[in-house]
C-alpha cells in the first residue's frame, strides 16, 4: 500500500477531516543512462566552479538573484527557511466555486485524498457528496515541501481528489504569447458545417484506455532491436499541411471516410459477425478472410473478433495495434489504421494457410 506524502487537515468552516495526500498519477518514461560514446563508461554530473573548474561541496554552495551582469543578491539557504510559511498541517476551504469555469491551463498536478482513520470516513464521505451534488471545487491553498501551493478539492466518484493550481501571474496570455490567432472571421458558414460533421462522425464515449503511448512503445522496440542486432527503421515523415484551397474537398473526404468505418462497424455486430457463404472452387479470393467462430477480448476489454478487415474495422487504432503486438507484425509501430488492418488480415490469412 502506498504511504501518503503529506498528511493534515481539510477545514471548511467549522468542519475539519484529517486526511493523507497520494500521488495520483506515476511516469511511464524509458530512462537511460548518459554514457561515453564508444565506451560502457557513465557520465556524473559535478557542481564545479566556472572559473576555476574545480569541484564545490554542497555546503559552500549559496543562491544568488542575479540584479545586473555580474552582480548578485547571496541569500544563504537557512535565511530562506526562516521566512518560509512552514510544513503546513491546514488546507483551508475559503471558497467554492462551480468547477466549470476553472480554465483547464490552470490545473497542474494531481493527488487522491484519503481519510487519516475509519472515524474520520463519514465526514470525509459527507464533504465529498456535498461537492458532488453542488457540482462544486473547494479553493485552498497549503504549503508541502516548503513550497505553497493553490489548490482546487473536486470529488469523483467515490473519493476526493486534490489538485494543485497555476497562480494567476503563472499562465500566459495567449494574445501576447502566440505569432498568429484566427480573426473573427474564420470558422464561419459551409467549412464550419463540414468540419462540424467530421467531429460528429468521430465522436466516440470517452475511453483512457483505448489510448497508448506509442512512441514509448517504439523506443521500447528499438531498444529490443537493437539488442538483438536488427536493422532500425526510421519513422514516416509527418503529413503535409492542407492547402486552403482544398479545404472543402480533404473535410468532405474526411467525413466521408470516418462515416464509412463507423457505418461499417455498426452494420456487423460486435459479438457476433454474419456469415459468409464460402467461394466457390476456382474462385478470385478478395482479400476478406472468413470470420472466425469465436471472437476473443481484446486489452480494452471488448469482445474483439480475429477475422479478416470488416471485423478489424470494428477496433480502435489502439486495439489494432495491441493485436499486432501479440502477433508480433513487424513495423506495426509507424503503421496508419489501414495498414494495421491490412497487416493484422494477412497474418490472419497465413495463419489460417498453414494451420490448413
Amino acid at each position: 500500500m502506498a504511504r501518503a506524502m503529506w498528511t493534515g487537515v481539510i477545514t471548511f468552516g467549522l468542519v475539519s477531516v484529517p486526511i493523507g495526500l497520494f500521488t495520483a498519477t506515476e511516469d511511464h518514461t524509458l530512462h537511460f543512462h548518459q554514457l561515453q560514446r564508444g565506451t560502457t563508461d557513465r557520465i556524473r554530473n559535478r557542481r564545479v566552479n566556472e572559473r576555476t573548474g574545480e569541484e564545490v561541496s554542497p555546503d559552500d554552495i549559496v543562491k544568488g538573484y542575479e540584479l545586473a551582469e555580474g552582480e548578485y543578491v547571496v541569500v544563504e539557504p537557512d535565511e530562506l527557511d526562516e521566512i518560509a510559511p512552514g510544513r503546513s498541517q491546514t488546507i483551508e476551504i475559503t471558497d467554492f466555486v462551480d468547477l466549470s469555469d476553472i480554465e483547464p491551463v490552470y490545473f497542474y498536478r494531481t493527488y487522491y485524498v484519503a481519510p487519516r482513520g475509519k472515524e474520520y470516513v463519514n465526514v470525509y464521505g459527507l464533504l465529498r457528496s456535498a461537492l458532488a451534488t453542488a457540482n462544486k471545487a473547494g479553493i485552498a491553498t497549503f504549503v508541502m515541501r516548503n513550497k505553497q501551493y493553490l489548490t482546487a478539492l473536486r470529488a469523483e466518484d467515490e473519493l476526493l481528489v486534490l489538485q494543485t493550481l497555476h497562480w494567476a501571474d503563472e499562465v500566459r496570455d495567449p494574445g501576447r504569447e502566440l505569432p498568429e490567432l484566427p480573426s473573427g472571421r474564420a470558422g464561419k458558414g459551409k467549412e464550419l458545417d463540414m468540419a462540424i460533421q467530421l467531429v460528429e462522425a468521430l465522436s466516440a464515449p470517452w475511453d483512457p484506455a483505448r489510448y497508448h503511448d506509442t512512441y514509448q512503445e517504439t523506443v521500447r522496440e528499438m531498444v529490443r532491436a537493437k539488442s538483438e542486432g536488427q536493422e532500425i527503421v526510421a519513422a514516416q515523415e509527418p503529413p503535409v499541411a492542407t492547402n486552403v484551397i482544398d479545404l472543402m474537398k480533404v473535410l468532405q473526404g474526411s467525413v466521408d471516410q470516418a462515416r464509412g468505418t463507423r457505418g461499417e462497424a455498426a452494420a456487423e455486430p460486435r459479438d457476433k459477425a454474419p456469415a459468409r457463404k464460402p467461394a466457390a472452387k476456382g474462385a478470385k479470393k478478395t482479400g476478406r478472410q472468413a470470420p472466425p467462430k469465436t471472437a476473443r477480448t481484446s486489452a480494452t476489454g471488448r469482445r474483439a473478433p480475429a477475422g479478416g478487415k470488416g471485423e478489424l474495422r470494428q477496433l480502435s487504432k489502439a486495439e489494432l495495434y495491441q493485436r499486432a503486438t501479440e502477433q508480433n507484425v513487424a513495423g506495426r509501430s509507424r503503421m496508419s489504421r489501414e495498414q494495421l488492418i491490412d497487416a493484422l488480415a494477412g497474418a490472419g490469412g497465413r495463419r489460417r494457410k498453414t494451420a490448413a
